[in-house]
């Protein structure tokens, strides 16, 4: 690993170069606040002056496009094109879900609707895709969703989101590689837990360590860290691959399908259960938001980002609705089995020999999803390092690979050990919370965005804007609340009008203060206010003690924030306004000389 960060001008750790190959507490805390104990009990007494004066500061374009990967060093290679991102995001987001998550939803929400399901949890998924699309395009950098929020909604709402994009990607992360783990057993005529050490004196769900999830995260690493188009290439054809294993899985179920299994009672459970049934089916399409960190490395983003991003999307949700619509031809919607529903379904027509198909493509998918996971991980926290809201040893970049190995391996102990132990299930719902929680506040960052420029918006018009979108997001999580506590629809038409209302005064009242300049989300604001809508709707489906996690993880992150992060982020930020001011003076001086002569 590049470790030693020394600090660039000031002393706040702002460069970064190779020292040695031991870490120090430079490493993790070089800013002014934490070189001596005198210094923190001074930044604490002053910690409301300073939670005043971050907790709204937003950051700027052109500090995330240049100053911040200024403190890198080192610049990621530009070695990536549309094609590549095409399959980048597949391999992101098509893993395991479609065989795990159809025959559940088919089975016990939507019957054969399953087809309807995935189309609206897929549009559902594309509205949050446009909305990355165009910040990804703006914003080039390596933070995605965090640098977006951090120049739009300010440092605070943008290190919530921070702490909530390191426990998605490393639930995640773990939660696929123990998958893996499982599909390989099967492949082997093996139950997954023969392959785990069963250690009876840890807790349940604990009990089983997982060696065979840390290798593969380890390779994963190996890969991920030594070559970021190598890693495109490898993506690429897995993926390809899988698709492949897919079509022919489409195909050979077709063979045996039989038209009355889909067309006799198509909507046993009511469009109700097709709405339910879109609430779980939505996680199968998550992990796309990682292409949106490949920015640094892609060469004309304007371009490339779009086609990526939206192509790889609608591969995607094609590729469920034929394999969820084959599913539903093939059997019976009753006799679908919740877990292993297209091999039992093979298997009931006489084709056994599938379920290793079924397997084999299972573990492809996942690879890539492992791979682009990892990818997507260190990017996130080598742009949170160069903010020093987490450690800066995050920050760096390899001049030789021109990848953050640092954040690479660093990522993948994490990630390993929750594999090695934890069988994930209290996790998952709380991974779900943290995404649409992201998705949510992404949305609403882009209607910010537009509406909004500071020092040009008007204040009136900034209190308009405050208020149309407190309607929006109010009526959004008022319908999640009457579809959680309701069978009736009059909630629906009150809570529906709200949100029409605000999104159109939201048009009609404020004219829009910033223009993209590549590429913009069509339909503004009404494209993103449905995304909020949506992922407001589909939090709604989540149990109550998930809820009650996600809170105690938050104030965890508070509590980080008040003693750490706060005056970490505080003293690089004063680092940059000196640095600014510096080079504001310079240039005077420069025009001034000119001007003379």
């Amino acid at each position: 690993m590049v470790t030693g960060i020394e600090a660039a001008g000031g002393g706040q750790g702002n460069g970064i170069r190779k020292r040695s190959c031991f870490c120090s507490k430079e490493d993790f805390l070089p800013e002014e606040s934490f070189k001596s104990w005198g210094n923190y009990v001074h930044a604490l007494a002053n910690t409301k002056t300073r939670l005043t004066d971050r907790i709204l500061a937003r950051s700027m374009d052109h500090q995330e496009l240049e100053q911040m990967r200024a403190r890198s060093d080192n610049q990621m290679k530009k070695t990536l094109n549309w094609w590549d991102l095409i399959w980048f995001g597949i391999g992101a987001v098509m893993g395991a879900g479609i065989f795990v998550l159809t025959g559940q939803a088919a089975r016990n929400d939507a019957g054969p609707a399953v087809v309807i399901s995935y189309f609206i949890s897929g549009v559902s998924a594309l509205l949050s895709v446009l909305c990355y699309t165009e910040f990804s395009v703006e914003l080039p950098v390596a933070g995605g969703s965090f640098s977006y929020l951090r120049v739009e909604l300010g440092d605070f709402v943008a290190y919530i989101a921070a702490g909530n994009i390191l426990f998605e990607y490393v639930v995640a992360g773990a939660s696929v590689a123990r998958s893996w783990t499982s599909y390989f057993a099967t492949l082997c005529n093996h139950n997954p837990n023969d392959f785990r050490i069963n250690v009876p004196a840890l807790a349940d769900n604990f009990n089983h360590l997982d060696p065979i999830a840390v290798v593969i995260s380890i390779l994963v690493c190996i890969g991920a860290a030594l070559s970021m188009k190598a890693s495109s290439r490898f993506n690429s054809v897995t993926t390809i691959v899988h698709l492949v294993v897919l079509v022919f899985i489409f195909i050979t179920g077709m063979t045996k399908a039989n038209p009355a299994n889909f067309t006799t009672n198509f909507l046993p459970f009511g469009f109700r259960g097709v709405l339910k049934a879109s609430a779980v089916l939505f996680f199968a399409y998550v992990g796309f938001d990682g292409v949106a960190t490949l920015g640094e490395e892609i060469k004309n983003p304007g371009r490339d980002i779009p086609i990526g991003l939206i192509g790889s999307m609608l591969v995607t949700i094609t590729t469920y609705c034929l394999l969820s619509a084959t599913l539903c031809l093939m059997q019976p919607y009753s006799q679908i089995d919740a877990d292993a529903s297209f091999t039992m379904a093979f298997q009931a027509a006489g084709m056994n020999w599938a379920k290793y198909i079924v397997a084999l493509g299972a573990i492809k998918g996942m690879t890539t999803v492992l791979l682009a996971n990892l990818i997507a991980q260190a990017r996130y926290f080598t742009h949170i390092g160069r903010t020093h809201m987490a450690p800066p040893i995050l920050a760096s970049i390899h001049p030789k690979t021109g990848t953050p190995v640092n954040a690479t391996v660093i990522m993948t102990v994490a990630n390993s050990l929750v594999a090695l132990f934890t069988s994930l299930d209290v996790l998952a719902n709380l991974l779900s919370i943290s995404t649409l929680f992201i998705f949510s506040l992404v949305s609403l960052a882009l209607i910010v965005r537009r509406y909004y420029v500071t020092g040009e918006t008007s204040t009136s018009d900034r209190n308009k804007l405050i208020g149309f979108l407190t309607l929006i997001v109010g009526s959004s999580i008022a319908t999640a609340v009457y579809w959680v506590l309701s069978q009736g629809w009059i909630g629906y038409i009150v809570t529906g009008v709200i949100w029409f209302a605000a999104t159109l005064g939201l048009q009609l009242t404020l004219k829009q203060a910033k223009k993209p300049k590549l590429w913009g989300v069509p339909l503004v604001p009404w494209l993103p206010s449905a995304s909020i809508a949506f992922n407001v709707f589909i939090l709604g489906s989540i149990d109550v003690p998930s809820f009650i996690r996600f809170a105690i993880w938050t104030l965890a992150l508070l509590v980080y924030y008040i003693f750490v992060a706060l005056h970490a982020s505080y003293d690089a930020a004063r680092e940059t306004d000196r640095v600014e001011a510096q080079a504001s003076q310079a240039s005077q001086a420069t025009s001034m000389e000119a001007g003379t002569s």
